[in-house]
């Protein structure tokens, strides 16, 4: 996962140290040399996992998707923001984030929560 893009549709194949990456800053940052530009790229979609070229000199609409799966690979990229927020797990499946756990009052008594004896003696 690409912590630049976090959309990323396609890992790319440098040309010139022939690793894959899913943008050009995770291989500046992994990588001692620069990246080497080239008219044609290799692409692994991450939807089909399949690998295809792509001339840059002539590109048009249809080589935005991959030629096996039809996955739009081409989009504007989402990136990360700074946001305040708590962090935590899934509240669905752990609550115990937000449960109060201050001590509780003493509860009122009623008549149900006398006992099972007294529930007998009120007929």
């Amino acid at each position: 996962m690409c912590k630049h893009i976090l959309n990323a549709q396609v890992s790319i194949r440098s040309p010139c140290c022939k690793k894959w990456f899913d943008c050009a800053e995770c291989h500046a940052e992994t990588e001692q040399h620069r990246l080497q530009q080239t008219l044609e790229m290799v692409f692994a979609c991450k939807k089909c996992r399949k690998c295809f070229r792509k001339q840059v000199e002539d590109w048009d609409e249809s080589d935005e998707y991959c030629p096996h799966c039809d996955n739009h690979f081409l989009l504007e990229a989402k990136t990360p923001k700074m946001a305040l927020q708590v962090e935590g797990d899934d509240v669905r499946v752990d609550a115990r984030m937000i449960k109060d756990d201050r001590e509780k009052g003493e509860e009122k008594k009623t008549i149900w929560s006398l006992g099972e004896d007294v529930a007998d003696k009120l007929g």
